[in-house]
């Protein structure tokens, strides 16, 4: 499923590619913005896969607009005018749509932007992992990520949060508990819930069936104890 952000100060247009984004499964559509600097705050804020971008809009137009983006988002423009299509270009945006464009146009530009993110997600996936570190996507950001830094990690649906003792806010990344759990050596680290994966380094304090991490208390889940107290009875005096 990728997710999509459609900004256009046009309330037709807005209908349109929403109900072109209803006819397509692997499209959800996240917000709508018919005022670009409120999109532009939200982009800030939040993980998105495609942009749908109109360009002659109040306030800022779509050219500026993609200029001061985020990394991350593909643009797809979306205009009745032709004459920005040299300019579109020139940012890399995925497609240029010309009002009014039809479903296939639509579903055209779709395809081409999935290809290339899913291009760079393999990209992405095939590094080389060590035994040291790893690379992970952060807010648009490409983080080195030490194994020896990280106490604890917590999955959601999509994504985890690392609390690193070099970080006083949690790293979030678009990734599964199942994925980075495969990408972290094994012995040093041990997933203890379903919900959260330790460094075993990092665990001191085991009260009542509970790692305590300062002010945090991680259970043990029921299908992980019988690993987890085994590595204690090994490492037990």
């Amino acid at each position: 499923m990728m997710t999509i952000v459609a900004v256009d100060d046009e309330p037709l247009a807005l209908q349109l590619i929403t109900r072109y984004i209803e006819e397509t499964p692997e499209l959800s559509l996240l917000r709508m913005f018919r005022n670009p600097l409120e999109a532009a705050v939200f982009l800030k804020e939040n993980s998105v896969d495609i942009v749908m971008l109109d360009i002659q809009m109040p306030e800022l137009n779509g050219i500026e607009f993609a200029r001061q983006m985020p990394p991350g988002p593909k643009v797809i423009f979306t205009t009745a005018y032709k004459k920005y299509a040299i300019e579109g270009f020139k940012l890399e945006v995925v497609d240029y749509l010309v009002k009014p464009f039809s479903y296939q146009d639509f579903l055209k530009a779709i395809r081409r932007a999935e290809k290339i993110i899913s291009l760079e997600k393999k990209s992405y996936e095939n590094i080389e992992s060590n035994n040291e570190f790893l690379y992970l996507k952060s807010n648009y950001k490409i983080k080195r990520l030490k194994f020896n830094d990280i106490q604890y990690i917590e999955g959601f649906n999509d994504s985890v949060r690392i609390y690193a003792v070099s970080s006083p806010e949690p790293i979030q990344s678009q990734t599964t508990l199942k994925v980075l759990e495969a990408k972290l050596p094994a012995g040093r680290f041990m997933r203890i819930h379903r919900s959260f994966i330790v460094n075993l380094q990092m665990v001191d304090t085991i009260d009542r069936g509970r790692i305590v991490f300062g002010k945090v208390y991680i259970p043990v889940g029921d299908q992980y104890k019988e690993k987890f107290e085994d590595y204690l009875r090994k490492n037990f005096l």
